[in-house]
């Protein structure tokens, strides 16, 4: 790796649109570090390949790649000398696969749900999550005595089960957003002309999405900040002494229940003279709190392995300083896995610049997608319907913002203002005050304890379905997700208003 060029230009690493938060994105809020690029990446990637091998009987891998460090990833291209082959090899199972898990999914969730997403949950909960619990427990027992050969195979198991977890989250809790858009859309065509200017027209569908006991992670010790094994997890961070906040309901709930149940009351209330319409919109408002609380279940259990997978590194660190390959434990890290197979080696010099180029990348504003469209075929030009973006325009409020403001996803309705703190990673957690607006890259579950003292969340990243967006609907307080750069754009002690309804942030809003 060498200094980073000036000025920094981000150009696609393959046709088509690539995008940064997408997949694997979501979970790496920082630029990667070389062993978890050269090393768990790859093999998580191909994890995931197998999971999709096992369900549909094809493999049909997602593009990836770094940009200035950064991770980006697109979905293939397909062409008609591609697609082709690739039916004939899953038998017609992908064709059925795609319309039913993908496309039915945000249109009729329930058939989806009854087609395919419920049979994969039950093989997730029955067989896929146990094994990956067993994985955990065997390495465990084993890691302290391992020798530097077995810890890297323990690490290439682990991180292929991770895969193959991060293929049943991507289908099956997945398809949140895609149930969440369904009702979206059958709330703005139905509902929110009717209920008008009232608390629940005023909320939004998201009202009728929150104050759910149970979407709520407790504080685990294997929730992380990123996927990225260079960071710390949750039960490494924690203060001494403080035990998990095992509470079963958030602050408020009981509120927040009340609130969702009056907006599904008045719901109800105008859709009694159009029975189909009414049971449609009881079969929408079922899949999408079912899935929602699904997808933050499997995105919890996702990062079971990263205590133990840090250990591995710890220990393969611990081995390379005993023989001078390296100066510190820690210094793994920037080392590619060659170099960790070949311990005899002095890797100190390339350790530096690695890091010194690492610390550099971070202070970049990466981008939220880089390139551009492509048509069926790979040929430049409209690629079709937008589905995210088609989610996106469905969950606004309104569409009229403030001049300046900052514009993201409509995460979680509300309007509050309130003072920034931007916070760069879990070690600024203590600084955090209550009524505080917490401002991040991304929230991952190692966030949690925060939102219960947060006034509003804004992120870079995220999606309608990211872990952001379901913990504030669960403590019933704005987000807005997906603003590409409010960490750059805010500073903490700054006041600003935050919509969730509308998804922006303006930042020339002054306290009263």
């Amino acid at each position: 790796m060498t200094a980073l060029p000036e000025p920094v230009s981000w150009i696609a690493p393959g046709k088509g649109v690539w995008a940064r938060n997408f997949r694997l994105g979501e979970w790496l809020p920082d630029p990667l570090t070389p062993l978890f690029a050269n090393w768990l990446i790859p093999r998580v990637e191909s994890g995931f390949l197998d999971g999709m091998e096992d369900d549909v009987h094809v493999r049909v891998p997602f593009r990836y790649g770094s940009v200035n460090g950064w991770y980006f990833n697109s979905p293939p291209i397909p062409t008609p000398w591609t697609v082709a082959p690739l039916i004939l090899r899953s038998r017609g199972r992908l064709p059925w696969f795609l319309i039913n898990a993908l496309l039915r999914a945000s249109t009729n969730p329930a058939a989806a749900h009854r087609a395919v997403l419920h049979g994969l949950e039950l093989k997730w909960r029955e067989q896929l999550l146990p094994g990956y619990q067993e994985l955990v427990r065997q390495t465990e027992g084993e890691v302290e005595t391992a020798s530097p050969a077995r810890l890297i195979e323990l690490v290439d198991a682990i991180s292929r089960q991770a895969g193959i977890q991060l293929w049943s989250l991507s289908v099956v809790g997945g398809s949140a957003w895609k149930m969440e858009a369904a009702l979206a859309v059958f709330w703005k065509k139905h509902l929110a002309g009717p209920l008008g200017d009232t608390p629940a027209g005023n909320q939004g569908h998201q009202v009728l999405l929150r104050g759910f006991t149970g979407t709520r992670p407790s504080e685990a010790n294997h929730a992380v900040y990123s996927l990225d094994w260079y960071y710390p997890t949750a039960g490494e961070t924690r203060n001494a002494g403080r035990d998990a906040d095992t509470d079963s309901e958030t602050p408020g709930t009981q509120a927040l229940i009340a609130r969702r149940n009056e907006a599904e009351a008045a719901a109800r209330k105008v859709l009694l003279d159009t029975r189909g319409k009414l049971v449609h919109f009881d079969s929408l408002l079922a899949m999408a709190r079912y899935y929602a609380v699904l997808r933050e279940e499997q995105s919890l259990n996702l990062t079971l392995a990263w205590p133990v997978l840090r250990r591995c590194a710890q220990r393969l660190g611990e081995h390379h300083a005993i023989t001078g390959a390296i100066d510190h434990p820690q210094d793994v890290h920037f080392l590619t896995l060659d170099e960790v197979r070949h311990p005899e080696g002095d890797y100190r010099a390339q350790v530096e610049v690695r890091r010194s180029t690492w610390q550099r990348q971070r202070q970049l504003d990466a981008p939220l997608t880089i390139g551009e469209p492509v048509r069926f075929g790979g040929e430049p030009g409209r690629s079709g319907s937008d589905p995210v973006g088609n989610a996106v325009a469905a969950a606004r409020t309104t569409s009229e913002y403030p001049k300046d403001a900052i514009i993201g996803h409509p995460a979680s309705s509300g309007r509050i203002g309130g003072r920034v703190r931007v916070m760069a990673g879990p070690e600024d957690a203590t600084s955090f005050q209550a009524g505080e607006i917490l401002v991040a890259r991304s929230t991952a579950p190692v966030w949690t304890p925060l939102f219960a003292r947060a006034a509003a969340v804004v992120t870079d990243g995220g999606s309608l379905a990211a872990h952001a967006s379901l913990i504030a609907r669960e403590y019933g307080i704005p987000a807005v997700v997906g603003t590409g750069d409010a960490t750059r754009r805010l500073h903490t002690g700054q006041f600003v208003t935050v919509d969730g309804g509308a998804g922006y942030v303006d930042p020339n809003n002054q306290q009263a």
